[in-house]
């Protein structure tokens, strides 16, 4: 199998040395040995370990009219040029195989259809959840059972800042830096903290799992760059925890989507997902409730899952069935929810109260509530009051708040 890798960064570099270290395995699954023939580079003049006879080039031209391609590799950031890249090797036949969410997010769905009119495979496990199987996971789910919601921490760097401000009481800022300096988190870190990461995520599950194109204006979205220490210390008196969330839930032909921070119960499945893991909780209509977790990112997680899809690419299994007249619900703003409401100024009580005390924290006194209503009445305090913090409750029974965290 002669494979042409797009982007020898940190995922494409990865792929490499796995592939040059697992003939072995590739010759026992497969039958014959996987070969990268060329690399596509940015920086001619970067140094770089690769075997003679790799055509290394920074010219696309030179590895499209290669004549013995069988599986394109795409690592490259960004929508262009890598989906004009794929789009070119699927029409010259070639198997594809990307880890760039933000690509497949935006054109997947083209690719997909390009990709059956060509009888050729475009395989994406690594642009969700880095190492975890998620993606092949749905796939097999999906041939008997209707998956009926997904909640999932899809972002690493997120998942870590918010571990690292609860668990060594740091700013987000402070935390933030730590992300970086640990190699976590980006210079420029935008798509992890302000969830556009998380978004392209759940947007190519949900379009895995029922077949349609999304609205995207019509999605939740609302990273973490907002959360204080106050906020998560709050949240952990009352024996929640802050998470950023990616869910979608299905019922009756409605799709519901949202990416944002929310309180969870501590019996919800994403409560002690801690540091850079990523997890995702399925939930189908016949398996019941199932839990992946692990790394969501690194070179060698993300690397693995894009191996995987190679040793796969010539797989003889279809594509699941997906369910037809499914619609983005438009309504869930008018669904009555449990929210965790934190203030230093006196807010209303709305909608069905379970809790509405005064809490000491860091010598401030905050106004929290744990309430029932509707988004649409949420959305309507926090433009009354600027500085009201609202998140969704997710799990179980809500826990008695700390006695010992009560002031008069």
């Amino acid at each position: 199998m002669n494979v042409a890798l797009l982007g020898f960064g940190t995922v494409g570099s990865g792929v490499y040395e796995i592939i040059e270290k697992q003939q072995e395995r590739f010759r026992a699954l497969l039958g014959r040995e996987v070969e990268v023939v060329a690399i596509l580079i940015q920086d001619k003049t970067k140094p770089r370990v690769v075997e003679n006879g790799v055509l290394v080039t920074s010219d696309f031209e030179e590895i499209i009219t290669l004549h013995d391609v069988d599986v394109v590799v795409e690592a490259i950031v960004g929508v262009e040029p890598g989906y004009t890249y794929l789009r070119r090797a699927i029409e010259k036949g070639c198997h594809v195989v990307t880890a760039n969410k933000e690509l497949f997010a935006h054109k997947g769905f083209e690719l997909k259809a390009l990709a059956a009119e060509h009888n050729v495979n475009v395989s994406f496990e690594a642009a969700v959840a880095g190492g975890i199987p998620i993606i092949g996971t749905l796939k097999q789910l999906l041939h008997v059972n209707q998956v009926l919601k997904i909640e999932a921490i899809l972002n690493g760097t997120s998942n870590y800042i918010l571990s690292e401000i609860r668990e060594k009481e740091r700013s987000f800022v402070d935390a933030l830096n730590g992300a970086k300096e640990a190699g976590y988190a980006e210079a420029d870190p935008t798509n992890d903290v302000d969830g556009f990461d998380a978004f392209f995520k759940i947007v190519i599950l949900a379009e895995l799992l029922y077949g349609i194109r999304l609205e995207w204006g019509e999605i939740k979205q609302k990273g973490i760059r907002d959360i204080t220490l106050e906020d998560i210390q709050l949240t952990e008196s009352l024996g929640f925890r802050l998470k950023h969330i990616a869910s979608l839930e299905w019922e009756d032909g409605r799709l519901k989507i949202g990416v944002e921070p929310k309180v969870v119960t501590p019996d919800h499945q994403l409560y002690a997902v801690d540091g850079v893991d990523n997890a995702v909780v399925i939930n189908g209509d016949l398996v019941g409730e199932l839990k992946l977790q692990g790394p969501g990112a690194g070179k060698y997680p993300t690397a693995s899952a894009v191996v995987e899809d190679l040793v796969n690419v010539f797989s003889s299994i279809q594509d699941p069935v997906l369910p037809k007249d499914v619609q983005l619900e438009k309504s869930e703003r008018t669904l009555v929810h449990p929210w965790l409401l934190i203030s230093q100024t006196s807010v209303p009580v709305v909608g069905e109260v379970s809790l509405d005390q005064r809490i000491q924290q860091n010598g401030q006194l905050y106004s929290v509530k744990v309430v029932r209503t509707t988004r649409t009445e949420i959305d309507r305090l926090q433009l009354e009051y600027k500085e009201l913090k609202a998140y969704q409750i997710s799990g179980g029974t809500v826990p008695e708040l700390t006695k010992a965290s009560i002031t008069a």
